[in-house]
């Protein structure tokens, strides 16, 4: 019946909510951590028969194992959608995950670069084909403020560089249109130059390695920390860092929350709010640098 019923929920998951293969393998990760916790259990219980009470005690229990708040949160959530889908189905009478509290973790602010070291770190002066296709994931990560996947998702055909458009499907398969910037169309059209050294005419990917094939998130993580030490950055390069400067500078520019809520995909605007903080921050540290009443006189 369990397996049945896991059978379900992933088509489910593949054909109606169109979640990404990434999303898919966190949610088969979640529910199998705790189908695996039920199975040690004295009297365990069929999925369909859980309560309340065995959610907390599997919280409880990777609390104890060291998992912080986010994990724990994401776990939870991954349950609560899981039998959100029973219920759904008509397979259990309540969601048992409603009434076990959300775990509380700190809210923690990106970490971000600020304009000079952004500056410089685009101002690289690309050498070979890899370089100027790594330099345009810069200033597309920098410019538009996709995330990692999307970036990797994208196909050449989702490129109006005339109109400085693109169009991104990111989480649960949604597609939203984003503004390119001029310098990021500029290596765009450096690196579509170049990009057939390394890929077969029918390969649609934007992005592609040197195994002729759509560049892995690995394998552009790896090659932003190349450019980290290549530049000599102190802080380290991923591309949510890139993601998350964007964000904070378009905020401290423009203050027009909703639009860049937009342009990053969030579908809640309390997560785009957490840029005001960071905006905030800045704004506190040259107020004590600055203002003569900021701190006593000698």
């Amino acid at each position: 019946m369990d397996l049945e019923v896991f059978e379900r929920y992933q088509h489910y998951l593949q054909s109606e909510k169109r979640y990404s293969p990434l999303t898919l393998s966190a949610y088969q990760q979640d529910l199998g951590d705790f189908v695996k916790w039920l199975e040690q259990l004295k009297h365990a219980p069929a999925v369909t028969q859980v309560k309340a009470f065995h959610i907390r005690d599997w919280i409880s229990a990777l609390r104890r194992r060291g998992l912080e708040g986010r994990s724990l949160q994401r776990k939870l959530s991954s349950l609560r959608r899981f039998y959100q889908f029973l219920l759904r189905e008509n397979l259990v009478n309540s969601n048992p995950c409603f009434d076990v509290p959300v775990p509380k973790t700190p809210r923690h602010l990106p970490e971000i670069l600020n304009a000079d070291q952004l500056e410089y770190l685009l101002a690289a002066d690309p050498e070979g084909a890899l370089e100027l296709r790594d330099c345009a994931m810069m200033e597309l990560f920098y410019s538009s403020g996709v995330r990692l996947a999307e970036l990797v998702g994208l196909n050449v055909n989702n490129l109006d560089l005339n109109q400085g458009m693109m169009r991104v499907y990111g989480k649960g398969g949604k597609e939203r249109d984003v503004p390119i910037g001029q310098q990021a169309v500029e290596a765009l059209r450096a690196w579509l130059s170049v990009r057939s050294d390394l890929c077969d005419s029918e390969e649609q990917a934007l992005f592609v390695s040197q195994q002729r094939r759509r560049i892995s998130m690995r394998n552009v993580q790896s090659r932003l920390i190349y450019w980290q030490e290549k530049r000599g950055l102190v802080q380290r390069l991923h591309p949510h860092k890139l993601r998350h400067s964007c964000a904070s500078h378009l905020l401290e520019s423009s203050s027009d929350l909703r639009a860049v809520q937009e342009l990053l995909g969030h579908v809640n605007i309390g997560t785009t709010q957490i840029y005001t903080h960071l905006d905030f921050q800045r704004l506190a540290a040259v107020y004590d640098k600055a203002h003569p009443r900021a701190h006593k006189k000698p």
